[in-house]
């Protein structure tokens, strides 16, 4: 099953943006994120949809964050692309009948939603921000070292 890395990708996206004055256009953004611009339209759209980014067309163009860095958490982005699936294991359902496949599924059930909550509780505490603020560090750090 393929990992679906929207959320990360949506992240390095909007940190890049984050950093820019003006629009950045989906083909910058794309070069960033080493994937087609055709991508991050689809899934900026998601973003523009919910009220985070706008973006503008013509020679000026460009995708803009609209929301302040401190009011978006990542349960937030999260649930803008549509909330996907949290965990790439899940239960069988082969034979419902079977006692033993009830037993594991319930198992399963019950562990994976108390992961997915505190999952969802943390992501709802991280903001753009944070992360801004981390990167900032990093790379003043970076600097630093180079120097």
């Amino acid at each position: 099953m393929n990992r679906d890395s929207r959320l990360s990708s949506v992240l390095h996206a909007l940190l890049h943006m984050a950093e820019q004055e003006g629009p950045v256009t989906s083909e910058t953004l794309a070069q960033c994120l080493v994937t087609n611009p055709v991508v991050v339209r689809r899934t900026m759209g998601y973003l523009r949809q919910a009220g985070i980014v706008t973006s503008e067309r013509g020679h000026a163009g460009g995708w803009r964050i609209h929301a302040d860095l401190g009011s978006i958490t990542l349960r937030q982005l999260h649930e803008a692309l549509g909330e996907p699936a949290m965990f790439a294991i899940g239960n069988r359902n082969e034979a419902p009948d079977c006692l033993v496949e009830q037993v594991v599924n319930t198992a399963l059930e019950g562990t994976l939603a108390e992961a997915e909550a505190l999952l969802l509780k943390r992501f709802a505490e991280i903001t753009l921000a944070d992360l801004a603020a981390d990167f900032a560090r990093r790379h003043a750090a970076a600097r630093h070292k180079r120097s």
